[in-house]
């Protein structure tokens, strides 16, 4: 499979500003604002076409230099995965680079981020839904053979829905 996929961002980076596409709309709302004194770490958003366990579609966050905006596609090199739990659902949060940023062309896999990145990236979801007494865990980093392992398997899970509803 290849390491590259499109990335559909809903949330730019250091924004407290919580978008979501909307489903059946396709128009992008503002769900909330973030209830902590903290900002996105990195652009976040899904890939369409995959089904997550929790019923959504499958999280990606994209680590960028710049900011982009709520729908923009970017092209994200997979380098590995978080594993969540949310509010008692488990959840996974791929983590990838904006495939066309020279600034990136060297990170391949997890271990090229620093320490500090991925403790960060850690922190925030331990700590994003403290104050809405949201219990979010977080758990470990997988690399990206498990992580393309999971996009497979809830794009599977995306098309065994998509036929059930037919």
């Amino acid at each position: 499979m290849n390491n590259v996929v499109e990335a559909v961002i809903e949330i730019p980076l250091k924004t407290k500003n919580k978008f979501e596409i909307d489903k059946k709309t396709k128009r992008i709302k503002l769900d909330r604002v973030l209830y902590s004194a903290m900002s996105y770490p990195a652009e976040y958003g899904y890939i369409e076409n995959t089904l997550a366990k929790d019923g959504d579609p499958l999280d990606i966050l994209v680590i960028s230099s710049e900011p982009t905006f709520p729908g923009c596609i970017v092209p994200a090199r997979i380098i590995g995965y978080l594993s969540v739990v949310d509010n008692g659902h488990e959840d996974y949060k791929l983590i990838s680079v904006v495939d066309v940023d020279p600034r990136y062309s060297e990170i391949k896999y997890l271990d090229d981020l620093s320490d500090f990145t991925l403790d960060e990236i850690k922190n925030f979801f331990q700590n994003y839904k403290t104050l809405q007494n949201i219990e979010v865990k977080v758990y470990d980093y997988h690399d990206s053979t498990k992580a393309l392992e999971l996009i497979s398997e809830c794009q599977k899970r995306y098309e065994e829905n998509a036929r059930k509803n037919d």
